[in-house]
């Protein structure tokens, strides 16, 4: 009785088939905030190598963090109309905080370290404080908040370590994302709230959200040629750096194959039920965040090679170079809609261990040796995925 009227009739809206105007121009903010965190990969790569691993742990808590938001959101729009106009303010304000997010990431362990924690707080308690206001009364109210419980609870770490400084800021802030993706793993469980009552949810349109999902992938598949063209700009052409932009156009090429032609098209989605959709949705989450990554870390790769052609290698920029495709190999295949059996096709993985061998050597030839493989070996596996499945068309894969 409390609801205020642009709240009402939230609990009882339905998602649209496709993603809103409005949720493209959101994804334009991560267009940004990726190139921030390639060029955090990048910078790790060249720095000394003892703080390498350190560096490397700051960069994927961020990484997961802007995931975090992205994935939450994208959950939010395939839960109710994204056409409403509170909702509309929801996205466009999450937008403003992922875009200040984006620009203090460089220093985000240093002066802007409060800046992110408390931009970071607000967005990601806001969103379900205000779902739970709007919900007032609605069944589903619960469910919000147990959600605003577990954020509240990650908040106070993110404030803590955003006033802390050193070593004391990288563990609350790493508890504090240990909380919301164990939360986010266990269905937010609270004392008297309750927890796993996946019933009590909304229903998920898994098409909304599988388009959501493939425009997030063209946005991180952009970053290999944003990478590579930026590199090879500024030296200018040479034979090396020339072998690897075709590499990595060649690896880009591949990745778009097999993301959107593996496995075959799947039946129509629609609305389904409440406790399989956030299932799935959770599920296939978790395989886009080993997808981006892996596709973030072959650009940063490719780059690397265009700025410095000249051998020796380094290790871990091999490492990057062909263990971005693993990352990727290994989400894709998971990216799929279980089967009764629960059994996926396993033709991708084949990849793995052959990536995995010809990483070995690479350390003793030139590093456009390594760019060349790695484009090489993507783009057989995905002419070798065309012939096992033989489709004719690309699909939308499903959640």
């Amino acid at each position: 009785m409390l609801t205020r009227p642009w709240m009402r009739g939230l609990g009882d809206s339905t998602s649209t088939r496709g993603a809103t105007v409005l949720e493209l121009l959101f994804d334009i903010v991560y267009v940004f905030a990726l190139a921030r965190l390639a060029g955090r990969v990048a910078d790790d790569l060249t720095i000394v190598r003892h703080t390498l691993l350190s560096e490397a742990g700051q960069t994927l808590l961020f990484f997961a963090a802007m995931w975090m938001i992205w994935s939450l959101n994208a959950l939010m729009s395939s839960a109710y109309d994204p056409r409403r106009t509170d909702l509309q303010v929801v996205l466009l304000a999450t937008m403003f905080g992922t875009l200040v997010l984006a620009v203090t990431l460089p220093e985000a362990f240093g002066q802007r370290g409060a800046i992110f924690a408390c931009t970071y707080v607000v967005i990601q308690v806001g969103r379900p404080l205000y779902l739970t206001i709007a919900l007032q009364g609605h069944p589903m109210r619960p469910n919000l908040a147990r959600v605003l419980c577990w954020h509240t609870v990650s908040g106070v770490l993110w404030i803590s370590g955003g006033i802390s400084g050193g070593l004391g800021r990288g563990v609350f802030w790493t508890l504090a994302l240990a909380i919301e993706i164990l939360g986010a793993a266990i269905d937010w469980p609270v004392p008297r709230l309750g927890g796993n009552q996946r019933s009590g949810w909304v229903k998920v349109s898994q098409g909304h959200l599988a388009e959501r999902y493939n425009q997030f992938f063209m946005i991180a598949l952009a970053e290999v040629v944003l990478e590579a063209g930026a590199a090879i700009s500024y030296p200018g052409f040479s034979t090396g750096r020339t072998i690897t932009l075709v590499s990595a156009f060649l690896a880009a090429v591949a990745f778009w194959r097999i993301y959107f032609y593996h496995v075959g098209p799947g039946r129509a989605a629609t609305v389904s039920a409440a406790g399989e959709a956030l299932k799935l949705s959770q599920w296939s989450s978790y395989s886009l965040l080993l997808i981006v990554g892996g596709i973030i870390c072959t650009a940063v790769g490719f780059g690397q090679i265009i700025e410095d052609p000249d051998p020796p290698i380094d290790w871990a920029l091999v490492v990057i170079i062909f263990g971005g495709p693993v990352l990727f190999l290994i989400g894709r295949t998971f990216l799929e809609q279980r089967v009764e059996s629960g059994r996926h096709c396993r033709v991708l993985m084949l990849g793995v261990p052959v990536l995995a061998v010809a990483a070995a050597p690479m350390v003793l030839f030139p590093p456009v040796a390594s760019a060349v493989s790695a484009a090489v070996i993507l783009a057989v596996i995905a002419g070798y995925d065309g012939l096992v499945h033989r489709r004719g068309s690309q699909t939308n894969p499903t959640l």
